[in-house]
């Protein structure tokens, strides 16, 4: 990236304001007793023990059930004791990172909040932008917590509180963001290291194993830097934490428009032919609704500082989103039987390419690059 080039002045201040959050609504598991704060120090130095031995350690709550014996799937890869991929249906990208802790991406729906009790998880930690499904997950007897932050690193703030939460809160500990590749890992790895509960080489590895993408340098750095608190630290961070934070609306049509992108990117992978998974859904009232977020976005007003590349990237995406909505709804009406025409996989192909380079140039730049512009 060419350092000369003036970052907006709303990615140096909305995206730190994403980590925090703008304001919360409810409150979830307070800090343990003394009892119990013995017992994780002990989980934290003691390699042997179980997922369900960590969770019973940590008590029953209510009238949830411990699950004494949790269905862990057996891991993919990794000797005893080392970040492993997990086998699950409804959890994408899942990893073992820890007897307390295992990171991946947003449950499935009601599939995927089973499959985590099935695992014994007690405790759900959302870094996404996109609010947590709290009716869902009290429905099977989860708790949520939410601490969002976004691709370009963990501010330390955030960090000491991901490092507090996973130290404290009734485990196991399931943290997810999306898709469970870049966020997640990265957050429950860096909170891990913070914490004292695994080494840095092992937080190296937990990247690894889920995939997490070079491009996000920000991510990586918020890991390798990670070292572990001094216990006063984590002592003097508040024992309770948000349930949901409100995002500010830049933020919230960011994690809207990406929802709608990825949808869009299974009926590509599909044919645009209908998905079976969502079967009430259609591809070009989807592509009308990514038009639309892109419309939004170029509504709110930008301290752009007299570069005007964000704004030509959002309406260049307006526009081969109108063309894509235009050539599905025409291929649609002479009833999907002829080849999808080249005109929808050239304008998708296209939103994805300007996507990608705006997410490069604002989104995904370092914190530590972002604060040398300030």
């Amino acid at each position: 990236m060419d350092r000369q080039c003036p970052v907006p002045l709303f990615v140096l201040l909305i995206l730190p304001v994403l980590a925090a959050g703008c304001s919360e609504s409810g409150t979830v598991v307070k800090d343990h007793s003394a009892a119990d704060r013995s017992a994780t120090d002990q989980s934290a130095t003691d390699p042997g023990n179980s997922t369900a031995h960590a969770a019973a350690k940590n008590g029953d709550s209510g009238s949830r059930k411990v699950h004494s014996e949790p269905a862990m799937r057996p891991p993919e890869t990794g000797p005893e004791g080392s970040p492993t991929k997990l086998k699950t249906r409804h959890l994408p990208n899942a990893v073992q990172i820890h007897d307390r802790v295992i990171s991946g991406g947003q449950p499935d729906g009601s599939a995927g909040f089973r499959e985590l009790q099935e695992l014994g998880i007690r405790t759900i930690i959302s870094v996404d932008g996109a609010a947590p499904d709290l009716a869902l997950a009290s429905q099977y007897g989860l708790k949520y917590v939410h601490l969002p932050h976004s691709y370009d690193g963990i501010p330390e703030q955030r960090l000491r509180e991901l490092a507090r939460a996973v130290s404290i809160l009734e485990a196991p500990i399931y943290v997810h963001c999306h898709h469970g590749r870049h966020r997640s890992p990265a957050a429950a790895a860096a909170a891990c290291v913070s914490a004292g509960l695994i080494d840095l080489s092992a937080g190296r590895a937990v990247l690894r194993i889920a995939g997490t993408s070079n491009s996000y340098r920000g991510l990586f750095q918020s890991v390798e830097s990670a070292r572990r608190f001094e216990q006063a630290v984590l002592d003097a961070m508040p024992t309770e934490f948000p349930e949901k934070v409100e995002l500010p609306p830049l933020a919230e049509a960011m994690v809207q428009l990406e929802r709608t992108h990825d949808r869009l990117k299974q009926f590509a992978a599909a044919g645009w032919s209908e998905l079976p998974t969502h079967p009430n859904t259609n591809p070009t009232h989807e592509a009308l609704l990514l038009k639309e977020h892109f419309v939004e976005m170029l509504r709110m007003e930008h301290d752009t500082r007299g570069d005007d590349s964000y704004h030509r990237c959002l309406a260049e995406s307006r526009d081969a989103s109108e063309s894509l909505e235009a050539a599905l709804g025409a291929w649609q009406n002479d009833g999907s039987a002829a080849p999808v025409p080249a005109q929808i996989a050239a304008s998708f192909d296209r939103i994805t390419q300007r996507c990608a380079a705006c997410h490069q140039k604002f989104r995904d730049i370092p914190l530590s690059e972002k604060q040398q512009h300030r």
